[in-house]
């Protein structure tokens, strides 16, 4: 029998957040010998539902759907999983997971499994602007931010809106094989799996308006000079603080050290140069200054997962 997948949605959801489960798991495999999956996007609360589109979503199936669903997806929740989710929502995901259903919470999704307790104990993501809020609220879970996707089995996390995707596909490939999930990704344009995580995507933002205009100075001298070596002392006279105090101020306005900074800085710089240039990594290992390509490759594999060739194969822009 196929399974049967229910998508829980609520008032507000975002069309998107929706759909991604239905595209992937919506698709007609027949063609490749798998049945069709019963899949029934299920009302939280009474419909229709307001989406954040403008559109209602009108659905015969209500919470009690969830009782005979072999896989439930909760693909968001409001407020970036800052609203307290309906005890009878918490009820069901919990009576479908102890009677062996496969519990799936995508990007903030992660918050309504956690808020029934189904993460205590377990490895979790989701996405990283949030995780400092999910941590502080979830102290039992342990939170891996920089991953697309963490599947534990009968219990299985995802990481922003667009992880959902590459979520899905993986639950795809579990199910039914790599070929299957191959042929969905290539009809829905999608790289069938993308490795490295979050890491890629997370932007170290430059300090607050309010911050020290030498720092500030400084941030902006050194993105024009990552090829160049900087240490502690000479960092700190060109903004006349001794080096304790620089030290102790540029962690203030960064949230980093300097090495974390500045190595941060020079893998997204050399990360651009992969997408857009065909030079060879030696050179940008240079450029970047990393000295040498082998300590790009170590530095984009500790931080992406992946060496700076896959990276480029993954993200080239078309020309």
């Amino acid at each position: 029998m196929p399974r049967t997948i229910a998508v829980v949605a609520f008032h507000g959801i975002s069309p998107f957040q929706v759909s991604a489960p239905c595209l992937v798991f919506g698709s007609d495999l027949r063609e490749l010998g798998v049945p069709r999956f019963d899949l029934r996007v299920v009302a939280a609360e009474p419909a229709p539902l307001r989406t954040a589109a403008g559109f209602s979503i009108h659905t015969p199936h209500g919470l009690a759907a969830l009782r005979h669903a072999d896989v439930v997806i909760v693909p968001s929740w409001r407020h970036h999983g800052a609203e307290p989710v309906p005890e009878p929502l918490l009820r069901a995901l919990r009576a479908a997971h102890a009677r062996g259903a496969t519990v799936v919470g995508l990007c903030v999704g992660a918050f309504v499994l956690a808020a029934a307790g189904l993460l205590d104990g377990r490895r979790a993501t989701t996405h990283w602007h949030w995780a400092p809020a999910f941590a502080a609220r979830f102290p039992a879970v342990n939170l891996d931010p920089s991953v697309l996707y963490v599947d534990e089995g009968r219990v299985v996390t995802s990481a922003g809106i667009a992880a959902s995707l590459d979520c899905c596909l993986h639950l795809l490939r579990r199910w039914c094989g790599d070929e299957v999930a191959n042929r969905v990704a290539r009809r829905l344009v999608l790289a069938p799996h993308r490795r490295g995580g979050q890491a890629q995507f997370i932007e170290q933002p430059l300090p607050p308006p309010d911050a020290d205009a030498r720092l500030q100075n400084l941030l902006q001298w050194m993105l024009a000079h990552v090829d160049q070596r900087h240490d502690l002392d000479t960092l700190a006279a060109r903004v006349s603080m001794s080096r304790r105090t620089f030290t102790r101020q540029f962690q203030k306005a960064t949230g980093s050290s300097v090495v974390q900074w500045l190595t941060h800085q020079r893998l997204m710089f050399a990360g651009r140069l992969l997408e857009t240039t065909d030079r060879p990594v030696e050179s940008i290992a240079a450029d970047a200054g990393f000295g040498s390509a082998l300590s790009l490759r170590q530095h984009f594999a500790a931080r992406y997962g992946m060496p700076p060739a896959a990276y480029r194969r993954q993200y080239r822009a078309p020309a």
